[in-house]
């Protein structure tokens, strides 16, 4: 069965910023010198070492430590179930172990690109995820701004609220407007909230205002950012570094990816032992880059400029911090 995921899953390993002092770098020492993972049928065992010198600390499954940086394709989903959907939310987030670092593109479903094999070649983006799923949505990217995507993650609404309560039980503080509120529910007041799951959902697929999808693309970064705050919350104590695979394996069974299990739990670790000092945002098209114009198929449609976007997609995600 296809499990959905949302594109938190990434966020939550490779945005977590905890300093651990001695207990950081011992666990990096060992997960450098220790080779311990061990496949059981279709599920991985992890075992775990410990070190005469500091038993006080828990000691974390060790895995090889990320050392490249890594593109990934983050897709949100307009599906409730359906058979076919079109992509609600487009992000890459670069990850960059060593500085360490993230990027997040987000680029906007309106484009107007070149999809490969369509027939009327030129549509909008959140089209070629309609006609060919993650893959089409990936070699469209790919071909349309010259980024090699490394990873792709995706989610549909019931894997966002599912996920949502188990990265973020306590709910994230958002800026509510009247018009968001009205939206939400009647039990949401404007201005600051703390929103959750279902109602949280609601925040970052609002477009009904003046700004529509640019507001919307402003608001997934907004909350994806915010969950810096709940994982160092898991993740800053004993007990909660001890809960790194189990909270993993969790939010694993909602997803829809090709990273394996041992590849997420090692981005886990990386972040852990390697805390996220900076998260930079940018977004396609950029201001001054696109018009909007209508087509009799396509409809309603930003059309890019792309010498302008590609040079400032490629810019920020290869520029050094």
């Amino acid at each position: 069965m296809v499990r959905k995921c949302f594109t938190i899953i990434i966020m939550l390993m490779i945005i977590t910023g905890c300093q651990f002092g001695k207990f950081a770098r011992q666990q990096e020492k060992n997960i450098n010198s220790s080779n311990i993972i061990k496949e059981t049928g279709d599920r991985k065992s992890y075992l775990q070492n410990e070190t005469e010198s500091d038993k006080s600390f828990p000691i974390l499954p060790s895995f090889q430590l990320y050392q490249k940086n890594k593109n990934f394709l983050l897709i949100g989903i307009d599906s409730r179930g359906e058979r076919k959907s079109r992509s609600d939310a487009i992000i890459i987030a670069r990850y960059e172990p060593k500085e360490p670092s993230i990027k997040l593109a987000s680029i906007m479903r309106d484009s107007y690109v070149k999809i490969p094999g369509y027939k009327n070649e030129y549509s909008k983006l959140n089209h070629a995820y309609y006609l060919g799923g993650s893959k089409l949505l990936k070699e469209t990217i790919e071909r349309n701004f010259g980024i090699k995507i490394d990873n792709v993650v995706t989610v549909d609404f019931k894997g966002f609220i599912k996920l949502m309560d188990t990265i973020a039980p306590n709910g994230i503080e958002v800026h509510v407007t009247k018009a968001m509120a009205h939206d939400i529910g009647p039990a949401v007041e404007p201005g600051k909230q703390t929103l959750r799951g279902k109602d949280l959902l609601t925040y970052v697929r609002f477009r009904h205002d003046k700004e529509n999808d640019f507001g919307r693309v402003h608001r997934q970064q907004e909350v994806l950012v915010s969950l810096k705050d709940q994982a160092v919350k898991q993740l800053s104590t004993v007990e909660g570094i001890k809960k790194l695979p189990k909270i993993i394996s969790e939010t694993f069974q909602h997803v829809e990816t090709d990273l394996q299990f041992k590849d997420m739990l090692s981005l886990g670790a990386t972040a852990v032992l390697r805390p996220v000092k900076d998260v930079k945002t940018l977004r396609i098209p950029v201001s001054d880059g696109f018009t909007n114009v209508t087509h009799k198929r396509a409809g309603a449609v930003l059309k890019l400029d792309y010498n302008e976007n590609v040079q400032a997609i490629q810019q920020f995600l290869n520029e050094k911090n």
